[in-house]
């Protein structure tokens, strides 16, 4: 089989704007899934019964969904219910987002519930507020503890984005797509595809890995 770079080169402009979307709609998607996974988790290990049985709820309902069926439902079911339709961006980000905050909430909640009850009950002691000792004692702490598993979510999401493709979000496997349709050449562009959810994600994890061990004394308690 002979190779032949050259509809990557011609179409290098059209593959770099599909990156930038994996990019935005990953970052968007982690972003919001990161914000729903610390509240939901503070809220499960502090708020009470209530929170911990309605948001248990939440976790188990999305992560027994698989993240496919909640993007098209996002997409397709969603906006016959609300009556507003939703641009397939917005829809990615929304599905993934919610899906990855299940998870997150779990990760969150294990590394809070790993700092020493003392430590909260300290912080009482001093005077803080139940919302100070968790945002200045007991979350720093659990952060720490959970980037490895944090780290892991996030490149998973990165990922996940690929499955968007399926409502038409101009990301890279969906322009990969086009594009080897376009040219007769999907050995080329898929593999150049591959090659740049590495470039992408390896970096990621490495990072991750690397702030870990720097950060990992200051969450032993």
């Amino acid at each position: 089989m002979k190779i032949n770079p050259t509809p990557l080169i011609v179409n290098w402009q059209f593959l770099a704007q599909a990156v930038g979307v994996t990019v935005s709609v990953s970052g968007l998607s982690i972003a919001v899934g990161l914000a729903i996974g610390v509240v939901a988790a503070a809220l499960r290990t502090y708020g009470g019964r209530a929170f911990d049985i309605v948001l248990g709820f939440y976790v188990d309902v999305f992560r027994s969904i698989p993240v496919l069926a909640i993007l098209i439902w996002t997409y397709f079911a969603f906006p016959i219910i609300s009556g507003q339709s939703l641009n397939p961006i917005l829809a990615a980000v929304v599905a993934l987002g919610v899906h990855l905050g299940a998870y997150v909430t779990e990760a969150i909640r294990a590394g809070l519930t790993s700092v020493r009850l003392g430590q909260f009950r300290a912080g009482l002691a001093l005077g803080m507020s139940r919302y100070q000792v968790i945002k200045t004692i007991i979350l720093p702490q659990a952060l720490i503890r959970m980037l490895p598993a944090l780290g892991s979510l996030v490149v998973l999401t990165i990922k996940d984005s690929a499955i968007a493709s399926v409502i038409a979000v101009p990301e890279l496997l969906r322009q990969s797509q086009t594009l080897a349709g376009n040219t007769y050449r999907p050995f080329e562009i898929y593999t150049a595809a591959m090659i740049l959810y590495f470039l992408i994600c390896y970096p990621l994890a490495r990072l991750t890995d690397r702030v870990y061990r720097h950060y990992a004394p200051l969450g032993a308690s």
